[in-house]
């Protein structure tokens, strides 16, 4: 009867430790390094997406980190600093071109316009882009997507950046805002809040914006080394999923309530101009509707980027775009 009894109780005991065990694992997250290109309004659904939980629902612990320019993002995500990157599809481009072993695969998109604004020192109420002729433009860095799509708007207005103005390009990209605001350039491309707070200092005038010019495009994506796409794909699903919730969030929810919840990331920015900005994100609809990256858009951007001479060779969509986590997080997320 002893013995019985022991092994009864060894047995409940077995079943408790299993049972406890697997509650331990569903309780544990996954922790994945995001480094975002910069910090903007322009990325409001990633936002979102840390702030209502929508990461933490779906098992993930998200360490997000500024990574400061396409270049610097590119090489933490190369060498093993960040796992996931939040950057334009253009370095993935390059990178492929390079003939990487390891290639980074696009697998969610954020945005689909170009992010940032025309801005001018003076209020320019019948703006004409012809007035940029002879003037200092100061530009984004040459080979980014904000250089290449503001070329590409500039041309496709009969300008050429080349011949037509004097081109900054040399100013590093953190750098930019303040090199404007200390007299550099006429004229100068500017995302958001920057550009609406340059406004409200009376510092310049935003006149035009180069997202409602250079049409639909993978402009700011998610990106993985292909081998870490293939040893995490449960994690990514996840991440896509959550992205996902926090995109029909965005588009359901006005810029009041979005400038609320984003707060915490902009604490030195003013209310008004954080409901400004996502504004007029949300007018040209820059945000983008859901995580896929269509052969449309994608080749937009080889569009965009064969007029800036940036591109050796047309790299197709399958070579380095996976829908497959998008169109899974469409059917899962309703």
């Amino acid at each position: 009867m002893r013995r019985r009894w022991t092994t009864l109780l060894l047995v409940v005991t077995l079943v408790a430790t299993a049972a406890l065990a697997g509650c331990g694992g569903k309780s544990e997250k996954t922790t994945l390094k995001v480094g975002e290109v910069t910090r903007s309004l322009f990325y409001a659904p990633q936002y979102v997406a840390l702030e209502k939980g929508f990461f933490a629902d779906e098992g993930l612990n998200i360490e997000l980190t500024t990574t400061a320019g396409g270049d610097k993002t590119m090489t933490a995500l190369l060498s093993g600093v960040i796992d996931v990157a939040l950057v334009g599809s253009e370095t993935s481009i390059y990178v492929y071109q390079q003939g990487a072993e390891d290639p980074v695969i696009n697998f969610a998109q954020l945005t689909q316009t170009d992010g940032t604004f025309l801005v001018a020192r003076q209020p320019e109420p019948t703006f004409d882009w012809q007035s940029l002729k002879g003037k200092t433009f100061l530009g984004q860095r040459k080979g980014g997507m904000p250089q290449m799509a503001g070329e590409f708007t500039l041309k496709k207005f009969g300008i050429d950046p080349q011949k037509d103005l004097e081109l900054i390009q040399n100013v590093d990209f953190a750098n930019i805002s303040a090199a404007y605001a200390s007299g550099t350039g006429d004229f100068v491309q500017l995302f958001e809040p920057t550009a609406s707070i340059f406004e409200k200092e009376g510092r310049g005038k935003v006149v035009a914006s180069f997202g409602a010019e250079s049409g639909h495009l993978p402009y700011t994506v998610y990106m993985a080394k292909q081998s870490f796409t293939n040893k995490n794909k449960a994690a990514l699903q996840s991440f896509t999923n959550a992205i996902h919730r926090a995109q029909l969030w965005v588009a359901e929810n006005s810029a009041e309530t979005i400038a609320d919840v984003v707060l915490p990331y902009f604490e030195n920015v003013d209310r008004g101009i954080l409901i400004s900005s996502i504004d007029r994100y949300k007018q040209q609809g820059s945000f983008a509707a859901d995580p896929i990256i269509d052969q449309e858009e994608w080749n937009n951007l080889l569009d965009v980027m064969t007029s800036a001479g940036e591109l050796k060779a047309r790299t197709e969509h399958d070579a380095i775009v996976n829908t497959a986590f998008a169109e899974a997080a469409i059917e899962a997320v309703k």
